[in-house]
């Protein structure tokens, strides 16, 4: 894991140096540029924003609609609805995030004393928030585990909330918004293979699929 991460680490570097030379339309060459007019972003700080998107934008958003067409192939009637209702298709989404989310958990750190659930959390401490269990409390949702495109309550906390609401989530949902419509309307016959079992990533924190195996006639 160290390696790996040393290793994204040395190749932002080297694309900073590139665009100190040679400038593009590209998002690196606006944070050098933005790095060299004043003391507002450090090199360190361009590398972790770099770090961030390629991560939060790319891998969250792609394990979303991953899960989505999952959940739409496992429950064939749910897409014949939003096949015949395609205004379905955000709450579709919305759907999917409570259901499956791609980030199963967030850690947040205590201000102040407080309680949870009757257990006393003392200032300082770090909690770990389960955000697919919230999805799935009874007490917010009825029957929790059905999975229903024309679900009235689809509330999450698949993005966080308050100070810490994810940035990219009007991205992520407008890319899932116009992804899953088209993937269906291509294949209109897409199913699941039965003979290939659904794999999952094993990576903490994030939740979604290694493969996916789908036939189209």
């Amino acid at each position: 894991m160290e390696l790996a991460r040393q290793g994204l680490h040395d190749y932002f570097t080297r694309a900073i140096d590139e665009r100190r030379g040679r400038r593009g339309s590209d998002l690196v060459s606006a944070l050098v540029s933005v790095y060299e007019a004043g003391d507002r972003l450090t090199e360190r700080e361009i590398v972790i924003t770099c770090d961030l998107l390629l991560i939060a934008g790319n891998l969250t958003t792609t394990d979303l609609i991953g899960n989505g067409v999952l959940a739409l192939l496992r429950h064939p009637n749910q897409l014949a609805k939003l096949r015949a209702r395609p205004e379905l298709v955000p709450n579709a989404i919305e759907e999917t995030l409570r259901c499956d989310p791609p980030v199963v958990q967030s850690g947040r750190l205590a201000v102040e004393p407080l309680e949870v659930g009757g257990s006393q959390v003392r200032a300082g401490e770090v909690m770990t928030a389960s955000l697919v269990a919230a999805g799935h409390d009874p007490a917010r949702h009825s029957d929790p585990h059905r999975f229903d495109v024309e679900r009235a309550d689809t509330s999450h906390l698949a993005f966080g909330g308050g100070a810490h609401f994810c940035l990219g989530a009007p991205l992520a949902r407008a890319e899932a918004q116009i992804a899953l419509p088209l993937l269906f309307e291509r294949f209109p016959s897409l199913h699941l293979d039965p003979e290939r079992p659904i794999e999952h990533k094993h990576v903490p924190v994030f939740n979604g699929l290694k493969a996916l195996w789908v036939r189209t006639g």
